[in-house]
């Protein structure tokens, strides 16, 4: 038998005839003749709990930290001893708890443990939020509605049930262009316009659908050979589908002929301009119960408009941290480049207008820099803008 397999043993003995003391000596002995010994770090720190010594027991967890920080049992432990201590680091203890918890099916007593965390660690944040939504009420009352959007986002993303977002475009990222999740509507005075046409443009979509001539193709279409695993579910899958008026540039005459007004509207608008690449415009057909995967765009020299057209309840739209659902008629501004991704739970046809703008803070300069750039590239129908 081994030196530790006997002290294992002694301390089993110990602790059946209720011996604390015995199995702490034992536990002490065999933590300083082999100090690397996690399990026998915990077995001492779980000992000291049961025993009435939390702050020895802590001590032995941190003891056990240092050899593996992110050791799951151990801080859970952590937390569980905070929390009885009554210190103040006990909720944040809790989250950090639950950031390393492994995945799939867990044995009983540890997944009541975890039950036991969420739950605290949700009153945690709920008391924390509350304080501090105390201390900013004063200025909210004071802020305009995108100002107090904004605020709510910081007090979020410092709660951290959300985290920040970047633009990371898969091709081309353009320097200091303003990153935003959804872009104020300020910036895109023609918003009006296009959502005063919300019924011209639906009308045209419903004669286009109901003539069966629309040129309806998947959105998603690419060899399945490609490393794009994220695409692999909806490659060639009819369940998100596209009919196109403009695509990387080129103007598909089957569908834009019949939409004449629509053609006429974005014709006004600043799209970009760039051989085999832009503009785009197109309506976006989202099957029931389809789910987009988060993903990112090709440049964040570019933005993109929503104008939601037909919109069953539930369906919705995320980028970055902020989820909103869309509303037939109420268009927006969003980076592309910037995850998103959208669900439609319903059991009806989703449908969304879709186009591409220039970012509204590249000078014409730099809108020629850019299409010099992406033309030479030559990325064209394989990549788009």
């Amino acid at each position: 038998m081994t030196a530790n397999g006997g002290a294992d043993r002694g301390v089993e003995q110990a602790l059946a005839a209720g011996d604390f003391g015995r199995a702490l000596e034992l536990l002490r002995a065999a933590s300083a003749a082999n100090p690397g010994d996690i399990d026998t770090l915990l077995k001492l720190a779980g000992v000291s709990r049961a025993a009435g010594r939390p702050r020895e027991a802590l001590d032995a967890v941190h003891r056990a930290l240092a050899l593996s920080p992110l050791h799951f049992t151990a801080l859970l432990l952590r937390a569980s001893l905070l929390q009885r201590l009554d210190e103040a680091k006990a909720g944040e203890a809790w989250g950090e708890a639950l950031a390393q918890r492994p995945a799939g099916a867990l044995p009983p007593p540890l997944a009541a443990a975890v039950a036991e965390a969420e739950a605290r660690h949700a009153a945690w944040l709920a008391a924390r939020e509350e304080r501090l939504a105390a201390a900013m009420a004063p200025v909210e009352a004071t802020a305009g509605d995108d100002e107090r959007r904004r605020i709510a986002r910081f007090r979020s993303n410092a709660l951290r049930r959300t985290r920040p977002f970047h633009s990371e475009p898969t091709h081309f990222f353009f320097p200091e262009l303003t990153e935003r999740e959804f872009h104020p509507r300020a910036r895109f005075p023609w918003l009006t316009d296009l959502e005063a046409a919300t019924e011209e443009i639906a009308a045209e979509l419903q004669a286009l659908l109901a003539a069966n001539r629309a040129e309806l193709v998947p959105y998603i279409q690419y060899p399945d050979h490609l490393p794009m695993r994220q695409w692999q579910p909806l490659n060639h899958n009819p369940d998100w589908s596209a009919i196109h008026l403009l695509q990387n540039g080129r103007r598909i005459d089957g569908n834009a002929d019949q939409c004449p007004r629509t053609m006429a509207l974005i014709d006004r608008l600043p799209q970009p301009d760039v051989p085999g690449a832009s503009p785009n415009a197109m309506f976006s057909l989202l099957a029931p119960r389809t789910h987009i995967p988060p993903h990112v765009g090709v440049s964040n020299a570019r933005l993109v408009c929503h104008l939601p057209l037909i919109v069953p309840e539930g369906c919705w739209f995320r980028v970055g941290g902020e989820r909103r659902d869309w509303r037939r008629g109420e268009a927006f501004v969003f980076d592309d480049t910037i995850e998103h991704e959208a669900m439609n739970p319903s059991d009806r046809l989703r449908v969304v207008f879709i186009f591409d703008v220039w970012h509204p803070d590249l000078s014409p300069t730099e809108r020629a820099a850019v299409t010099a750039l992406i033309e030479a590239e030559g990325k064209g129908e394989r990549a788009g803008l």
